[in-house]
C-alpha cells in the first residue's frame, strides 16, 4: 500500500510531533440529540467501542439527571477501560456530589458566561457567576479529583470577562478549561485567533467544543487545534443538540492525515463504531457523509472508476482501510466499460469485449429508468448477455409485441417475429398477459415447442425492479432448454426469454419453419 501521506495534498500545513486528545461526548451531548435515547446495554457497548477506538476521555453522562443515568456512569467506570471517564455537573454542590459518587476520573463543571445567557438564562451578575464557577472547581478539587471547566457560550462572551473567569478557575485548581462554541457561531479563522489569545492569557491546557449550527463544527475544532488547543470534544456521527457536534471521525482523521497531529485514535475502528451508534441512535448517516458514509469511497463515474481501478489515490484522499471502509465501484448511468469489466471480473464472469459493451448499454438504459442499480441487477444482466446466441446463430427474432389486458378485456397478444428473415405475425388470447404472448409466439413457431416452466423474480423487490425471467421449454424430442432474460418490463422480459429459448432449441438442429 502507498504511504498514507501520499494520498493527501502536499500543500497542507503539517504539524508533525504535535498531539491532541480526543474527548468523546456521544453518551452525554450526543444523547441530547432530539429523539435519541440509549439503553443501558447500548451505553456499555458504545463505551467499549469508544475505548477500542482509542478515545482518551469518555464523557459518560450527567449523573444528577436521573438514577438510570447515574447507574450507567457508575457501570462504565466499573468496566476498567483504558479511557478516562468523565461526568458532567452544573456549578451546584448536588451535581458535583452525584458525579463524584460515580467514581469518575474527571468532573466536568460548566456555567454560562455570555451576557446574553447571564441575563436571560441565569439571571445572575458577572460577579456572581465568577464566584459560582470558582467555588464549584474548589469543591471538585477538595475531593481530590480532576476538574474540567467550561464557560458555556464562551465564543459570545466578552473577552475580558472570559479571561477573568478562566483565571479564577485556574487559580482554584482546574486542570483544563474547555472553550465551547455553544451555538456554532464563530468562524474557523476567528476560532484559531480566539484560542491563541486565550492560550496567551491562561497557562493550563485548553479544549474546544464546537457545535455545527453553520456546518463549521469540524472546521472550527481543527482551527482550535491550530490555535493551540490540547483537546477536542467530539461525538460519533456528529450527534448532539440541534445540528450536533463535531464528528469524531472527521476531526481525528483530518488531524492525523492532513495536519500530522497525533490523536491516539485507531482510525481503522471508526467504521465499526459509527455503525453501532447509527444502529442504536436510529439516525442513519446520509450516503455522502464524509469518511463513513456508504458513498465515501464509492465511484460511479467512468473516468473516476477507471483511474481508481489503477490506483485508488487518484480519487480517494486517504486509503478506505484507514477508517475501516472498502473502496468500491458502483454501477449507474455514468458507469464506463472499465468499471463494468472490473466488476464482472470480480464476479467471475469471462465476457468478450462485445458482451461487456452490451452489459454497459443495458446498465445505462436501466439506470436512466430505475435510478438505483444493485449487484443482483448486474448479475442478471450479465447472465442474460452471456446466454445470448451470436447474431448469426439466431433463427428467430422479436420485431414487435403488443399485449392488451384489463378488467373487461380478455388478455390478447400480438407478436411479430422474423424467422430466417421472413416476418410472420401471431395473435392469441390467454388467461393472463404472459400466457397470451406465449400462445401468440407459439402460433408462429408451431406446436413443437412447449413452455414447461416459467419463473419470475423482481430483483430489488420494488415496483421499479428489474424483472428476471427464467423459462424452460421442451422440443418435440423432449429436449429441455433453459433461457433467461431481464428487462424493466415483465412482459418484454418474458417474450425475450421465450425467443432465446426457441433459438437454443432451433440451433440444436430442429427444422425451422418455411
Amino acid at each position: 500500500m502507498m504511504d498514507e501521506k501520499a494520498f493527501v495534498s502536499p500543500y497542507n500545513k503539517r504539524s508533525e510531533g504535535r498531539s491532541a486528545e480526543i474527548f468523546d461526548t456521544t453518551l452525554r451531548d450526543g444523547e441530547q440529540t432530539p429523539g435519541v435515547s440509549f439503553t443501558h446495554s447500548e451505553k456499555m457497548h458504545i463505551a467499549e467501542k469508544l475505548d477500542e477506538a482509542g478515545v482518551s476521555v469518555i464523557e459518560a453522562g450527567f449523573p444528577i439527571n436521573s438514577k438510570p443515568e447515574e447507574k450507567a456512569v457508575k457501570d462504565i467506570v466499573g468496566m476498567g477501560l483504558s479511557a478516562k471517564v468523565c461526568a458532567l455537573a452544573r456549578v451546584k454542590e448536588e451535581d458535583i456530589e452525584a458525579a463524584a459518587g460515580c467514581g469518575v476520573d474527571i468532573i466536568h463543571v460548566f456555567v454560562s458566561t455570555s451576557d446574553l445567557h447571564l441575563k436571560y438564562q441565569l439571571r445572575k451578575s458577572r460577579k456572581d457567576v465568577l464566584e459560582m464557577a470558582r467555588k464549584a472547581v474548589l469543591s471538585v478539587k477538595d475531593r481530590g479529583m480532576k476538574c474540567l471547566f467550561s464557560p458555556m457560550d464562551a465564543t459570545r462572551t466578552e473577552f475580558g470577562y472570559l479571561v477573568d473567569v478562566c483565571r479564577a478557575v485556574r487559580d482554584a485548581g482546574a486542570d483544563m478549561i474547555n472553550i465551547p462554541d455553544t451555538v456554532g457561531a464563530i468562524s474557523p479563522p476567528a476560532m484559531k485567533g480566539f484560542i491563541e489569545r486565550i492560550k496567551s492569557e491562561i497557562d493550563i491546557p485548553i479544549a474546544v467544543h464546537c457545535h455545527n449550527d453553520f456546518g463549521l463544527a469540524v472546521a472550527n475544532s481543527i482551527a482550535g487545534v491550530e490555535g493551540g488547543a490540547d483537546q477536542v470534544q467530539v461525538s460519533v456521527n456528529g450527534l448532539g443538540e440541534r445540528a450536533g457536534n463535531a464528528d469524531l471521525a472527521q476531526v481525528a482523521v483530518s488531524l492525523e492525515a492532513l495536519y500530522g497531529v497525533r490523536t491516539g485514535i485507531k482510525t481503522e475502528k471508526l467504521s465499526e463504531l459509527s455503525s453501532a451508534v447509527e444502529r442504536f441512535s436510529m439516525i442513519n448517516l446520509p450516503p455522502n457523509f464524509p469518511l463513513l458514509g456508504k458513498n465515501a469511497f464509492a465511484h460511479e463515474s467512468g473516468i473516476h472508476a477507471h483511474a481508481v481501478i489503477e490506483n485508488n489515490a487518484c480519487f480517494e484522499p486517504i486509503p478506505a482501510s484507514m477508517v475501516g471502509q472498502k473502496s468500491r465501484i458502483v454501477i449507474g448511468k455514468h458507469t464506463g466499460k472499465h468499471a463494468v469489466r472490473e466488476i464482472l471480473k470480480n464476479m467471475g464472469y469471462k465476457l468478450s469485449e462485445n458482451q461487456v459493451m452490451k452489459v454497459v448499454e443495458k446498465v445505462k438504459t436501466l439506470a436512466e429508468k430505475q435510478k438505483k442499480i444493485v449487484e443482483d441487477d448486474v448479475i442478471a444482466i450479465a447472465d442474460d448477455v452471456a446466454g445470448e446466441l451470436k447474431d448469426d446463430e439466431k433463427i428467430v427474432s422479436l420485431k414487435e409485441l403488443s399485449v392488451f389486458t384489463g378488467n373487461m378485456t380478455t388478455p390478447t397478444a400480438m407478436a411479430k417475429l422474423s424467422i430466417r428473415g421472413k416476418e410472420r405475425i401471431g395473435t392469441a388470447t390467454g388467461v393472463g398477459p404472459v400466457d397470451a404472448l406465449s400462445k401468440a409466439i407459439k402460433s408462429v413457431v408451431g406446436p413443437d415447442i412447449k413452455l414447461k416452466e416459467y419463473n419470475l423474480k423482481a430483483i430489488t423487490g420494488g415496483t421499479d425492479a428489474l424483472a428476471d425471467v427464467v423459462i424452460k421449454i421442451e422440443d418435440r424430442k423432449r429436449n429441455v432448454f433453459q433461457a433467461e432474460a431481464v428487462d424493466e418490463d415483465v412482459i418484454m422480459a418474458s417474450a425475450l426469454a421465450l425467443i432465446k429459448g426457441i433459438n437454443k432449441a432451433l440451433s440444436r438442429g430442429e427444422k425451422a419453419w418455411e
